[in-house]
């Protein structure tokens, strides 16, 4: 069936935006789960930083490293459920235990009289939620499209991302005062709901129009076994995971450094100048994302290959903290969280979804969440806790700051190097397994399988 669509010309779609025509139906339901998530949580965040402001810097603080501890145990509770249910239940129970939680937190706060424990609960929960709900999602579109798909089509599907975190914000903006904070978690739920019969429709079209042979699905019907600690040790003994590992850690050191780098900056401004300050920041990211994701995005990685694709930012990262060193102005800075988070929308976090199509089922959907969020939340600990000690710790100024800052950000760029050739390497053998299929008519298997 698709051999017609190799030998037609390219439609318009394709030339645009490099969607071909029996991939549509796939890609615009991806974009759309991810705008729903992205837009439920963007309604729960104001809710959650609402009630932060109630308590002392101490108690954040606390709750900062206290949230870690609880990624780590959900994740292996995470782990356990993907261990014993059947594969396709998985995202949608997924999904609909978060809708549940939030629906359960509308109901309990009201009952206290100090709510402060189940406000604090929910706090931690949302943080928990914030990586979650994209690590569960992209598990899923990594399972579901191919890997030539995924460097076609990540970065388009990753631009609902952004238009969810341009939509979220607008419902508590416009109906908090009327319909309360509370309420705003029955609106997070009910998008949350939303998404699971898009992940079942999904899952019909992985094999009725994705181009997917039976072979490539029965995964998606079984359970993936295992044990809950399985996504920690397959961490731990693949050196390709622990370089994904390694990527993901340097990517949320820099991004603590730019971080308080931009909050020192703007501690001279009034809190409306930092305020529009930041917005303008927002809206030009938010922009540039969705333009690279549909138009550049997916030609960068087929150019110039996975190795400098992933180095491109970290490279980037290099000159604008040196830059910064040198001119330590707002304006440097805004143009670093520019370069920084649109890449990274649009370009670094794509590509490093599509990493994951080298790896099995179960690392991918055990292992990644521990990649995504233990390593990630232990990176904002960490760093966090490092850029403290130099300012105020060495006493180092913001020059000095941002010249270590550049160090990281190469060291960030060979990590990205190296990621991206052991990404070809599979390539390459998945190609010559394939060849000797085709040669033989035997299942290849390769070092980096997708359907083990």
């Amino acid at each position: 069936m698709h051999a017609n669509f190799q030998t037609q010309k390219p439609s318009w779609l394709e030339v645009l935006s490099t969607i071909k025509s029996h991939e549509l139906k796939a890609t615009l339901t991806a974009f759309f789960m991810v705008l729903i998530l992205m837009a439920s949580y963007f309604v729960l965040r104001p809710v959650r930083d609402a009630m932060a402001s109630d308590w002392s810097d101490t108690e954040v603080s606390f709750l900062w490293n206290l949230q870690f501890f609880v990624s780590v145990a959900i994740v292996s509770i995470y782990g356990a459920l993907v261990s014993h249910i059947r594969f396709n239940y998985v995202v949608p129970l997924v999904y609909s235990i978060f809708a549940a939680s939030f629906i359960a937190f509308f109901f309990l706060t009201p009952l206290f009289i100090e709510p402060t424990l189940v406000e604090k609960a929910f706090y931690i929960w949302v943080s928990v939620f914030s990586l979650f709900h994209l690590s569960v999602f992209w598990s899923l579109m990594s399972d579901t499209f191919s890997k030539e798909q995924g460097k076609r089509l990540f970065a388009i599907i990753a631009a609902g991302a952004s238009a969810g975190a341009l939509i979220g914000p607008m419902v508590p903006a416009l109906f908090a005062e009327h319909l309360g904070l509370d309420s705003l978690m029955l609106v997070a739920a009910c998008g949350l709901i939303l998404v699971v019969p898009l992940v079942i429709y999904l899952s019909h079209l992985k094999t009725a129009e994705l181009g997917q042979r039976p072979s490539d699905t029965q995964g998606s019907v079984q359970v993936i076994g295992g044990q809950w600690w399985h996504g920690f040790r397959e961490f731990i003994r693949s050196p390709y995971l622990l370089w994904i590992g390694a990527f993901i850690l340097l990517y949320v050191f820099i991004g603590s450094f730019v971080y308080f780098e931009q909050k020192n900056l703007l501690a001279e401004f009034s809190r409306p100048e930092r305020a529009k300050i930041l917005a303008t920041i927002d809206w030009i990211v938010n922009s540039l994302t969705f333009f690279m994701a549909f138009f550049v995005t997916s030609r960068i990685v087929t150019k110039l290959g996975m190795p400098a694709t992933l180095a491109l930012m970290p490279v980037l990262l290099v000159v604008g903290m040196l830059a910064l060193a040198f001119a330590p102005l707002v304006l440097v800075i805004m143009a670093i969280q520019i370069t920084r988070r649109s890449g990274n929308y649009a370009v670094t976090r794509p590509a490093r979804e599509m990493l994951f199509s080298q790896v099995s089922q179960e690392q991918r959907f055990k292992s990644k969440p521990v990649v995504d969020i233990v390593v990630y939340r232990g990176g904002d600990a960490v760093s966090g806790s490092l850029f403290a000690f130099l300012s105020e710790g060495l006493g180092l100024g913001l020059a000095m700051i941002a010249i270590i800052g550049a160090a990281i950000s190469g060291l960030w760029a060979s990590v990205a190097v190296l990621l991206g050739r052991r990404y070809q390497l599979g390539d390459e053998e998945n190609i010559g397994a394939s060849q000797l299929d085709q040669s033989t008519n035997v299942k290849p298997i390769a070092q980096f399988s997708t359907n083990q």
